[in-house]
């Protein structure tokens, strides 16, 4: 097997009701698992969405608001979910710049803890930009020789994803076969929560990449402006995005005591 697994991994693919990481939600949601030994298991579930599909939308992945009305909502299926990716790293086309983010939001709102601090991501779109600046279609045309056929379904997505990076990792010959080395080589830059609103400096501390304090390390923020903290856990930022803050404001505590 070409692409080196030292624990296992899911390619996933996402389609939605919008782009808007806080407020959109899963229409569908395609994960195929593969294991270090080269099994595969795959799993493709219609998600109620709870909110209207946008005609925009069903135009682009097919999925109407009448075809998931008495599918599972997603708190429904969470579980299933966690209970598949929870011991494995992620990859997906575009996935740590919106796939993994409403992942996670989707979790956290199911009541799941879900947290990227012990397992790695791989973002194809991004050794694929690197390497060749092309769309998901052009890149499996251009790596595998063949036609997207259904572009747009979670399934066929991720599959040619899965398909993508092993024809990747073949005809690069210095790219890495291990998740660490390409999800280092795949992430853009160093963030701290998805949505990239928590960044870090070049001393590693995270800083706000918006707003009045752009730039500024986040630990002095909250001690110097408390209220700051307050503010965004009230307003209408990601979950994840509150919950790397709160752990930024307990580990400054916990260093007080």
């Amino acid at each position: 097997m070409p692409l080196s697994l030292h624990r296992p991994i899911c390619f996933f693919d996402l389609e939605t009701t919008g782009t808007d990481i806080a407020r959109d939600r899963i229409v569908e949601i395609s994960i195929l698992k593969v294991f270090p030994n080269g099994n595969k298991e795959s799993k493709t579930w219609l998600v109620n969405p709870t909110i209207p599909i946008p005609a925009v939308c069903t135009a682009v992945h097919g999925i109407s608001n009448e075809q998931v009305a008495n599918e599972p909502t997603f708190a429904q299926l969470a579980p299933q979910i966690h209970q598949m990716i929870k011991d494995a790293d992620l990859a997906g086309f575009n996935s740590d710049r919106f796939d993994i983010p409403l992942l996670a939001e989707e979790l956290l709102r199911a009541g799941v803890d879900f947290d990227m601090g012990n397992r790695v991501s791989v973002d194809i779109q991004t050794i694929f930009h690197k390497m060749e600046e092309r769309t998901l279609s052009a890149a499996y045309k251009f790596y595998c020789g063949k036609n997207l056929e259904n572009a747009h379904s979670a399934a066929a997505d991720t599959n040619a994803t899965y398909e993508i990076l092993l024809a990747q990792i073949e005809r690069y010959p210095n790219l890495a076969h291990d998740t660490k080395g390409l999800s280092e080589f795949s992430t853009r830059k160093k963030i701290a929560d998805f949505a990239g609103m928590i960044a870090y400096d070049n001393d590693g501390d995270e800083i706000f990449t918006f707003g009045k304090h752009k730039g500024a390390k986040v630990t002095r923020i909250l001690e110097s402006e408390p209220g700051y903290f307050s503010w965004i856990q009230n307003a209408d930022f990601p979950l994840y995005t509150k919950k790397v803050l709160t752990a930024i404001k307990l580990r400054k505590l916990n260093t007080k005591s």
